[in-house]
């Protein structure tokens, strides 16, 4: 059977990533199948550079769409894929070969899952993280620096020319046709429990299908 396919954005810092961890600390890998868009990213070399020569990895075309569009095709068509995790250029960071295997639920995350032409017609469900601005660059100030090690100059500098101008372009347009906007300022507990009973029903239903 056909996987139920969810699609996860919203913009940088809106808390995607601790989202779809508590998402999937719910589900066994047996019923959820939760696959990044930032492990697509192209390498370094490949991404454009502003005005300033400073490289734009906030960008749709910073992603390679074609193998991101391929290796969810082998899912929905119940075969597993493996790809190595993404660093974020990390030179302390050693990446890991990844295994998804399909599972009855398959979710995709990432900043432009709603906005690649060949993967929207792909989702059964289009759920918006959503926050403030300014707590938006706050938790992508503490990420950035905490996480991956950059200079508080960089994230700001990216944050208005890079990041912002893509969110406005190419994220935002979508809250509009989400069917789940999923409100992250002080928590996102009640849009995680909603989107878990959904997922849960739609796994019973799934069951009940499989034993008539």
């Amino acid at each position: 059977m056909k996987p139920f396919v969810i699609g996860i954005s919203g913009g940088s810092g809106s808390g995607k990533t601790s989202f779809i961890r508590a998402l999937s600390d719910r589900f066994s890998k047996a019923e959820l199948c939760i696959v990044s868009q930032d492990d697509y990213y192209l390498p370094r070399e490949q991404q454009h550079r502003d005005e300033n020569e400073e490289y734009n990895f906030d960008l749709p075309k910073s992603f390679n769409k074609k193998k991101f569009r391929e290796d969810i095709g082998h899912l929905i068509a119940g075969e597993s894929i493996t790809i190595e995790e993404y660093t974020f250029n990390n030179p302390k960071a050693k990446p890991r070969r990844i295994t998804f295997h399909p599972a009855p639920v398959l979710v995709i995350e990432g900043l432009f899952v709603l906005h690649f032409k060949k993967i929207a017609p792909l989702l059964d469900l289009r759920v918006f993280i959503n926050a403030k601005e300014n707590l938006k660059i706050i938790r992508r100030i503490m990420r950035d620096q905490v996480e991956r090690g950059y200079p508080l100059d960089d994230v700001l500098y990216k944050y208005q020319h890079h990041v912002l101008p893509s969110y406005e372009r190419y994220i935002q347009p979508y809250k509009e046709e989400a069917d789940v906007i999923v409100n992250n300022n002080r928590d996102f507990q009640r849009g995680l429990d909603v989107l878990s009973g959904f997922i849960r029903s739609k796994l019973t239903e799934r069951s009940k299908g499989l034993k008539k």
